[in-house]
């Protein structure tokens, strides 16, 4: 089995950098006015169709940490890793209904704008930093990290740095353009990823079926799964018991059950889609029902993800258990590229155009949302305040190059160890040490006007001291089970909590402060957002949709309970 890539394979890719190149470059010369235009630039202000907006939320969000780190979960968990897109598709109906409408009435277009108008600008500026770190040492790194570690196992193993190098290159030609550049190409990329993803499912499923003698059929190839692997189509992982396996432990503290459901997958979720400037970036420039159209048609996408980028691994996980898989490599995080080397020639440079696609699309949409924070919030503010459109313009593509080269320079050779605790939880865990604080500080500041701004910011500080503390150090301190928590041998000599709970508790606990410190103010505090019904009302195609995807989940949900 040859498991490098082929003439025809690399004509394919080559086709589609073509298509995308030209096509991002034919947008950029039909908006070049945005140049003059720091918002259109920036935010492609009133230039995004309802499905731009919803490709390019899913172009963003599909990287190498799904295509790579989830199918790796997929591989080591089954289907229970899904819950992060299934919820993800109610959270989005959540962030259409109920988040967006405030940030449009208010005119918010970044998210620490929204901190300065409703708490105070010191917020502001502590999350600025704060989410700029964020964006450029967990995401950026990661994303380009797993992309190109995962596209160098295909191409024969000896590229893995000039293959990093040229994701980036590709990511900054898309960038560079603007918004409306990234948006619009995205249209392109998650078509591309949609196809190859469910190409190489196709064909990890016929592969399973003609490995077990059930002929090449996807339908009899996901029935032996079912019958090989039981426990990874269950979507509720067992709390651990005295006879519990070291495996079955480290299951549970990736995803602990129905616990999952009650702490962290909501907080993740929620400050993911509906707080995060990367992914509400797309929607601010628009009007509210283009803005939640796109946003409930990323929905509905996304719960075609886990056919996509998790069915390969559990067809893995199969096909390795019975020795039909010696080329995976590298753990879990390798599932994939070994899944890839069964397609044919022709069909593995769509399905490594597909990866291309979604590292690409969320490399660029990544240092957009970068260049957007540090010019609009940092740079205009703090540096030259007398910048104009056009200069401010000129900084973000300034932003764009510093934060890729960072991005570059701390994956060269992997500085941050993301290999080692694989990609998707690598970017879970330390993405999970400031959602607690932030979803708290949002959802305070959007629903109760008695949040103070002082409430906020202890809120946010709080919210990762807890964090570190619940994650790292409780079990030391407090024991191993406690009225809060239980924690696990984690297989390393230590204990852990999972980190799911510890989210929770993170969130229960700032919460709380941020609620006792915001009744030492006034009834209704002055910066309060005004809000009245007629902001939340559907009209009934909006609700038709949601009601579908909500049946459509429920339906999942039954099935493999």
């Amino acid at each position: 089995m040859n498991q490098n890539l082929a003439f025809a394979d690399y004509a394919i890719f080559i086709i589609y950098f073509i298509v995308v190149s030209t096509y991002g470059y034919t947008v950029y010369r039909k908006r070049k006015k945005d140049e003059q235009d720091a918002k259109a630039y920036f935010l492609a202000e009133g230039n995004l169709t309802w499905w731009a907006i919803g490709a390019s939320l899913i172009a963003s969000n599909i990287s190498a940490e799904q295509f790579i780190g989830m199918s790796g979960e997929g591989f080591f968990l089954g289907i229970a890793v899904a819950a992060y897109e299934w919820i993800a598709a109610i959270a989005l109906i959540i962030v259409a209904v109920w988040f967006i409408p405030v940030y449009l009435k208010n005119k918010i277009y970044t998210m620490p704008q929204f901190l300065k108008t409703r708490y105070n600008e010191s917020t502001a500026l502590i999350m600025a930093v704060f989410w700029l770190f964020l964006y450029v040492f967990v995401n950026l790194t990661s994303i380009l990290y797993l992309g190109a570690v995962a596209i160098n196992g295909l191409a024969g193993g000896e590229y893995l740095h000039v293959i990093m190098v040229g994701l980036a290159l590709f990511a900054l030609i898309i960038s560079l353009g603007g918004m409306k550049v990234v948006a619009y190409t995205d249209v392109i990329q998650v078509a591309v990823l949609i196809i190859g993803g469910l190409v190489t499912s196709y064909i990890a499923l016929t592969t399973v079926g003609q490995y077990f003698g059930v002929g090449e059929n996807a339908i009899a190839g996901f029935k032996v799964l079912m019958r090989e692997a039981p426990e990874h189509f269950k979507m509720i992982i067992p709390k651990p018991t005295a006879t519990s396996s070291q495996l079955e432990i480290d299951k549970y503290l990736t995803f602990p059950g129905l616990l999952s459901y009650v702490a962290g997958i909501w907080i993740i979720n929620l400050n993911y889609w509906g707080c995060n400037q990367y992914i509400t970036q797309r929607a601010l420039g628009a009007d509210l029902q283009t803005a939640r159209t796109g946003i409930l048609f990323a929905g509905f996408l996304k719960l075609l993800m886990p056919v996509i980028v998790m069915l390969p691994g559990i067809a893995a996980y199969v096909l390795y258990q019975n020795g039909h898989l010696p080329q995976l490599v590298g753990g879990k995080d390798g599932a994939y590229s070994a899944v890839l080397t069964f397609l044919p020639t022709g069909l593995k440079g769509l399905s490594v155009a597909a990866l291309t696609a979604a590292i690409v699309a969320s490399l660029a949409g990544k240092v957009n949302s970068i260049s957007t924070i540090y010019t609009l919030d940092i740079h205009k503010k703090y540096i030259q305040k007398e910048a104009g459109e056009k200069q401010q313009v000129n900084i973000g593509r300034i932003a764009v190059f510093a934060a890729m080269l960072l991005a570059v320079l701390f994956t060269w050779n992997d500085v941050l160890g993301i290999g080692g605790v694989g990609g998707f939880t690598y970017i879970q865990k330390y993405t999970g040490f400031i959602s607690p604080g932030v979803f708290a500080m949002f959802i305070l500041g959007m629903f109760w006007k008695r949040t103070t701004g002082t409430a906020a910011i202890v809120g946010v500080i709080l919210g990762f001291v807890l964090s570190v503390l619940f994650n790292e150090y409780a079990p030391m301190l407090f024991g191993n089970d406690t009225l809060l928590y239980t924690a696990y041998p984690n297989g390393k000599g230590a204990f852990e909590i999972p980190f799911h709970i510890c989210m929770g508790l993170s969130f229960f606990f700032t919460t709380l402060a941020m609620v006792l410190i915001s009744f030492a103010g006034p009834k209704v505090n002055p910066k309060a957002f005004e809000l009245d019904t007629t902001m939340f009302k559907l009209k009934p195609q909006t609700t038709v949709l949601i009601v579908i995807t909500l049946l459509v989940i429920a339906s999942l949900y039954v099935k493999f309970w």
